[in-house]
């Protein structure tokens, strides 16, 4: 049973002791890691929480009884020339330099390049997760955080943000509103309490997602759902921690979903609730690079756009304001950037 990997795995086998192991495992739990590889005669620690375990078995790694990928420690040229022969013939390829070194790390992401091994690099700092990331421009698939003991992890914090898609937002100038009949409405309620400003990527195209903020602003109508996000029609596309989109219709409770905070940080959030109900909807274009765009929300005053100004309800948006969006070229295909011509109205 193969399994999809994240980009950020944690290491617990290498300690020496089964408590500083069982440590390690606790910690990364109530950091939100999902993933961790345990020694086999530690897998009772899987009744910590609920995780993926990952059995290092010698250099194999073993998940419910099928070897997933190889652990391979790093040591020169011998140790390299059976990792370039592990290309295509284990799903993921977990490397562990002895002396972390650039020179290697570029000579395995450029081998590895469009192959069926997705390649991990153990890392013990944040410094060496970044590079591993950013190394050719490509970076390595993912890492292994492998720390020496539970308080390491909290450094690692911000390294999380790498597993997320790049979301520089521009701003596009509003040149329309107008008013729709009924429609069928999304409204997203997470697991998370969401800051003012705090959003979703949402849209009808999926080259230009706007920036809808959560219902985290009191009014004289209702109160505040510092949880939600009304985020529009069902049709439209929604920007996935992965990168990927879906239609909003497809959201369900237990996605992940990502959210933008106002300083530009990007975090997961889960869905505990999708409501689905009939209402009054509103068509909002905006003009960015010379193309058109566009969004269809819930015509109420609860819902707000990202904006230079902050968070603005739609019902105080006015033909020439600027709005926040995220703009991507060429399409998708079942979520997946695609590099193609295509043309969305």
């Amino acid at each position: 049973m193969t399994i999809q990997l994240p980009p950020i795995l944690i290491r617990a086998d290498h300690l020496p002791t089964y408590d500083e192991r069982k440590a390690v495992v606790a910690s990364a739990l109530e950091s939100g890691y999902t993933h961790i590889i345990l020694r086999p005669e530690d897998e009772a620690l899987s009744h910590l929480g609920r995780y993926t375990a990952i059995l290092a078995d010698g250099k194999n790694l073993m998940y419910s009884g099928e070897r997933i990928g190889v652990l391979l420690n790093l040591t020169g040229a011998e140790e390299m020339e059976e990792a370039y022969s592990l290309k295509n013939a284990v799903p993921n390829l977990v490397i562990s330099p002895e002396n972390w070194k650039v020179i290697p790390l570029e000579n395995l992401i450029s081998r590895f390049q469009n192959a069926e091994t997705s390649v991990y690099i153990c890392v013990k700092t944040p410094e060496e997760a970044r590079l591993a990331f950013q190394t050719m421009e490509v970076g390595s698939d993912g890492i292994v955080i492998t720390p020496d003991g539970p308080a390491d992890l909290a450094a690692f914090s911000g390294i999380r943000t790498a597993e997320y898609p790049i979301v520089d937002l521009e701003t596009a100038v509003v040149t329309k509103i107008s008013t729709l009949s009924l429609g069928d409405r999304v409204c997203i309620d997470t697991c998370s309490l969401l800051e003012r400003g705090e959003g979703m990527l949402i849209g009808s195209q999926s080259s230009c997602l706007f920036l809808v903020c959560s219902e985290s602003f009191e009014s004289e109508y209702v109160s505040a759902r510092p949880f939600r996000v009304n985020a529009g029609a069902v049709h439209s596309y929604i920007l996935c921690p992965d990168g990927t989109t879906k239609y909003l219709s497809e959201i369900a409770s237990g996605n992940e979903l990502l959210s933008r905070k106002p300083d530009g940080s990007l975090r997961t959030v889960n869905v505990g609730r999708v409501k689905i109900e009939i209402r009054p909807m509103l068509y909002i274009e905006a003009k960015a690079g010379g193309k058109t765009y566009s969004v269809v929300l819930q015509n109420a005053e609860t819902i707000r756009l990202g904006t230079p100004s902050g968070a603005v309800s739609v019902s105080d948006l006015a033909i020439g304001d600027l709005v926040y969006v995220r703009l991507e070229s060429g399409g998708r295909h079942f979520g997946h950037t695609m590099a193609e011509t295509i043309c969305e109205k």
